[in-house]
């Protein structure tokens, strides 16, 4: 027992957890840490050793009792203070701040019982020796002035660790004046706003933790490349993105942490040179490209995370080199194939889930005999079984987590499951597993959570206590099965709205059900796992439910439910994301008032030729099969056709559409001109007939005469003619997208007079003009595609009045005629190219309407040398492209300036000199093509440090010299570089001879006594303790202008 040496009459300092001086024999150190101790308070006496240095208390249960007000600031020589998870409760007392020489103080806690008074400085305000602060779980809501008065009396803090501290807001930028601080912990904390750069320039970093906070926008590389870092976590930032750079092989990494992230991009092949490595966390859903195999050599890492749809390549076989694996997740994936048969080798592993990838074959049967498994997952694959799933299963005595459903496994459940004590959670849905269900699973009584449904189980259902737990979506689809439970949902005969979306819900249920709900008015079951079916066509012999809404979007529906039209009171129907075939019964549009979704299923018909005798406010019928001429409603504000293949629009159609703001129409069979109609519908402020079939001119009045127009789509039809000349001041438009047509002419210089434009994207056409500097009076342009016409002249010129472009992300100037030279100065007057707005991870032109997302704008661009359509853009893209014209002199050196590109393009052209400098400025850059110009001079060493360069194409110049080393530079293939006959060195061929070995560019991280004892624990009992209980959208809403007359 922890107080066996503790006796009357014996010296005190050879007392458990007891020290003392040397010299004098007073009690200096008091460590009873973890010591199980209960008591109902911190007794007094403990005050009167006041030669005490060290007083550790932690993880004992002081009951909720409150921390004496006074008493600590007579422990003036105490340098360190513990009191984490001791339950105490109250406010924290100022007399610890009296504690001068405090060097450590821990306050964390497991809930949050501690608070922290409205004003923090009394508690540092007398500490400026303080070097680690603990204060997990202590309430910071109310003392806003924690981090001024931290950063103020504490200067020379080296530890702050402050989760679930309930922080709120941005970073403290005042935090940026603790230049010795080495190890900061804000998880949990509600923290928003963007990573700030000051924290790469902390000089003694090595652990940064900001997981589960709400921070968003770009994380600077600099943060990675810290030589001191050992971990970074900043995994569960839901808007947080970034890309991981290149990570030097002498990097300190033990943890790389950034799951749940927007991180974007492939992952380097260094991070396998990081031989510390312990914990790498990859689990971030927009990862592509291949896993590196090099992850296979890192001999001490315990915990291995991946996802990405992405991602592509087998599963692979290296994990098995990874034998000190305690945690081995494959998620949501693109990797394919078998599971190594060696996987058994990982004999540490506590949980193995290859979880939502395309893994197949047969489970190898070593999994099963990996005794230290606490979780087995492997749902959602499409792993097939060869008899029975394996018996010895029952072997993994630790398992607290099995999911094996959505794969083809065969045979009975092995009785063997009973065996597993401490299973919590068992689903095996979505099988082939046939037999009864092995009685020995109703004793599992540590089981939560069950699923069997859509198996070919038969026999009755287990009875016991806990088996009468589970509803009947644990065994739903096993048409042999009987018996309880029977499910209660249907007993809530008083239920008014059941709203279950979004919930991850399994197995089948039949609406016919839910008829016994009579008061039911809301049912919303949409994107989950379900089957809803119709179910017996018994619904008359019960009392209908008066549903108003009911959503069943993405529930696997086959067949359109008849038993809806005994529904008389609906007013909104979802039925979207579904495999609904053939025509849509015609009372559907009789009977109700409805807004249909109907979208994305295998509709081919609407019963109806031309008119719908339907008044709604949205109508989706995109993303089906219908054809012929479109069938209008009586009225509606937003229609959506898009995506299905009709052919035409009714005769006098304009007169079904008064009051509609949105039709949209794109990629179907729509052919001849377009027509005049359209111009007649005042209210239109989206129009999108994109991708048909729609020839002839444009009409003029629909640019000219169409005041409320915000967003007018015509791109990838067979347009011809000019664009119309006279449009009018009243111009609304705000996207204009013409490309992939055969428009001649020029632009019309009464364009100018649409001063809410942000996008023009005319790529594609055949239009003869100077380069339109006139354009540039619009200051909201954003977006400016030009590519593939025939453009000429110079950009800007001298006698140029206003060229300036303030607000443009997108300048798309390539295959062009194009000539001369680019100004420098004209370079300087794109600052939206500079500058990052607040708001940088918005998209650019998303348009909603309540209850719909009605456009979206998305553009073809030339990126990393391929074509891409960019369905989402952010305006985090900032994209230059002059390529493929005829541009002369030196590449100017303030593009440098505009440090927010990721890509720029000026390939093909006649440029001469040497690359500028200034171009390693742009430290975010992710494409650079500079090839098929005259370009001389040596490549400029600074480039080496862009660490986000992915594609970088010099080819076909004269460049000459040794080309430079670096991480990154040593990713590029021999085709970056080809074409110049001066170049030498990796990864040419050519080795550079009598010439002084390149510059190696690094990456620099620094930017810089004895009665008072035995009275002390009098009545001090030897209890268990207490247990620990923790745990592109900038949306531009449709406008309704007011008319003009």
């Amino acid at each position: 027992m922890a107080f066996r040496s503790w006796n009357v009459g014996t010296d005190c300092c050879g007392w458990a957890g007891a020290r003392c001086g040397d010299a004098d024999g007073r009690v200096t150190s008091l460590d009873l840490g973890s010591w199980s101790l209960e008591s109902a308070g911190l007794d007094p006496a403990l005050f009167d050793l006041t030669y005490l240095r060290y007083l550790n208390l932690a993880w004992n249960n002081f009951n909720a009792s409150e921390l004496p007000s006074v008493g600590f600031e007579r422990l003036t020589k105490l340098i360190s203070l513990n009191l984490s998870d001791t339950n105490f409760s109250g406010q924290v007392p100022h007399s610890i701040g009296r504690v001068t020489n405090l060097v450590s103080l821990d306050l964390s806690a497991s809930v949050e019982i501690i608070e922290m008074p409205d004003n923090f400085t009394p508690l540092v305000a007398n500490l400026g020796g303080l070097r680690e602060l603990h204060l997990g779980c202590v309430d910071l809501s109310e003392s806003t002035d924690w981090c001024d008065a931290i950063s103020m009396y504490a200067p020379n803090l080296r530890v702050l660790r402050l989760p679930f501290c309930n922080i709120y807001g941005p970073i403290c930028g005042s935090l940026s004046a603790l230049r010795s601080l080495s190890v900061i912990d804000l998880q949990y904390s509600f923290l928003t706003g963007p990573i700030p750069g000051f924290l790469a320039n902390y000089s003694f970093l090595s652990v940064l933790q900001l997981s589960y906070n709400e921070l968003e926008g770009w994380v600077p590389p600099k943060t990675f490349e810290h030589k001191k870092l050992v971990t970074i976590d900043l995994h569960h930032n839901p808007d947080l993105s970034g890309s991981l750079p290149n990570i030097s092989a002498d990097s300190c990494l033990q943890n790389l942490l950034i799951g749940h992230t927007k991180f974007s991009g492939t992952i380097p092949s260094s991070i396998g040179k990081i031989k510390n490595l312990k914990g790498l966390g990859l689990d971030a859903p927009n990862f592509f490209g291949n896993l590196p195999s090099s992850i296979g050599e890192l001999k001490s890492l315990n915990t291995l995370k991946v996802s990405g749809l992405n991602l592509v390549g087998p599963i692979p076989s290296w994990i098995t080199n990874l034998t000190s694996l305690e945690v081995l997740q494959f998620s949501q994936c693109g990797l394919y194939g078998s599971i190594p048969s060696s996987i058994g080798h990982l004999i540490k592993l506590k949980t193995f889930a290859v979880v939502q990838c395309k893994a197949s074959g047969v489970v190898p049967p070593h999994i099963f005999n990996m005794t230290q498994l606490e979780e087995l997952a492997l749902g959602l694959n499409n792993f097939e079984g060869t008899g029975s799933i394996p018996a010895n299963i029952g072997g993994l005595a630790l398992l607290d987590v099995l999911n094996m459903s959505h794969n083809s496994f065969t045979g009975p459940i092995p009785s063997q499951l009973g065996h597993l004590s401490h299973l919590e959670a068992l689903d095996l849905s979505y099988n082939e597993l046939f037999g009864e269900i092995p009685s020995e699973l109703a004793s599992l009584n540590s089981l939560t959570t069950l699923n069997l449904s859509n198996n070919k189980l038969m026999g009755s259902i287990p009875e016991s206590p806990h088996f009468s737990t589970f509803t009947n979506s644990s065994f739903l689809g096993n048409d042999g099965l009987c018996g309880p439970p029977l499910s209660k949902i249907f007993n809530m005969t008083q239920l008014e709205e059941l709203f279950l979306p979004s919930n991850n819900l399994t197995g089948m249920v039949e609406l016919n059900s839910l008829w016994r709900l009579p008061n039911l008015i809301l049912l919303d079951l949409s994107n989950n796992k379900i089957v809803v079916l119709e179910g017996p066509d018994n619904y008359l012999m019960v009392s209908l439910p008066n549903i108003v809404l009911l959503n069943l979007a993405s529930c696997s529906i086959t067949k359109f439910p008849s038993i809806l039209k005994h529904l008389n009171y609906l007013n909104g129907l979802d039925l979207s994301n579904n495999n609904m075939h053939g025509g849509i019964p015609r009372w559907v549009w009789e009977k109700w008032s409805i807004n249909p979704n109907l979208s994305n299923n295998k509709f081919n018909s609407v019963g109806y030729e031309t008119f719908l005798p339907i008044c709604a406010t949205i109508l989706d019928l995109s993303f089906n099969l219908f054809e012929g001429s479109i069938p209008l409603p009586n009225s509606a504000q937003v229609l959506d056709y898009s995506s299905n293949m009709f052919s035409s629009m009714p005769h006098n159609f304009s007169t079904q559409l008064g009051g509609t703001y949105v039709f949209k129409a794109s990629r179907n069979n729509l052919s001849g001109n377009i027509p005049t109609s359209f111009c007649m519908v005042a209210e239109f402020q989206v129009l999108d007939l994109s991708y048909n079939n729609l020839s002839g001119p444009l009409p003029s009045c629909m640019m000219e005469d169409a005041n409320e127009l915000q967003v007018l789509s015509l791109k990838n039809n067979q347009l011809r003619g000019e664009l119309p000349h006279n449009i009018n001041e009243s111009c609304s438009l705000e996207i204009l997208e013409l490309g992939g047509n055969w428009i001649n002419g020029q632009l019309p210089r009464s364009l100018a007079s649409c001063k809410y434009l942000e996008v023009l994207d005319i790529q594609n056409n055949q239009i003869i003009d100077s380069f339109p500097c006139w354009i540039s009076i619009i200051p909201r342009l954003q977006v400016l595609v030009l590519k593939s016409n025939k453009f000429f002249g110079q950009v800007e010129s001298s006698t140029t009045v206003n060229c300036e472009f303030p607000s443009l992300r997108i300048l798309d100037l390539s295959s062009n005629n194009l000539s001369g030279t680019l100004a420098e100065e004209w370079f300087t007057k794109l600052v939206s190219m500079m500058v990052t707005e607040n708001n940088n991870e918005a998209l650019v032109m998303q348009y909603d309407y309540p209850g719909a997302q009605v456009y979206q704008f998305e553009t073809v661009l030339t990126y990393k040398g391929s074509d891409l359509t960019i369905e989402k853009v952010l305006k985090t893209l900032v994209f230059l492209d002059v390529s493929n014209n005829a541009f002369q002199g030196s590449i100017p050196a303030t593009i440098g300036e505009l440090v927010l590109l990721r890509e720029l393009n000026v390939s093909h052209n006649s440029f001469i000199g040497p690359i500028p400098p200034q171009l390693d400025r742009l430290n975010i850059l992710e494409s650079m093509d500079l090839s098929s110009n005259e370009l001389s001079g040596e490549i400029p060493q600074g480039l080496a440090s862009l660490n986000f360069l992915t594609t970088l194409n010099l080819s076909d110049n004269k460049l000459v010299g040794s080309i430079p080393e670096s991480p990154q530079f040593s990713t590029f293939s021999n085709n970056s570089f080809l074409g110049n006959d001066g170049l030498c060195g990796p990864p040419l061929s050519k080795e550079c001879i009598n010439t002084t070995t390149p510059k190696m560019v690094t990456h620099d991280s620094k930017k810089n006594s004895k009665d008072i004892m035995l009275f002390l624990f009098v009545g001090l009992g030897y209890g268990v303790g207490f247990a620990v209980a923790i745990v592109v959208a900038w949306g531009i809403p449709i406008r309704k202008r007011s008319r003009r007359h």
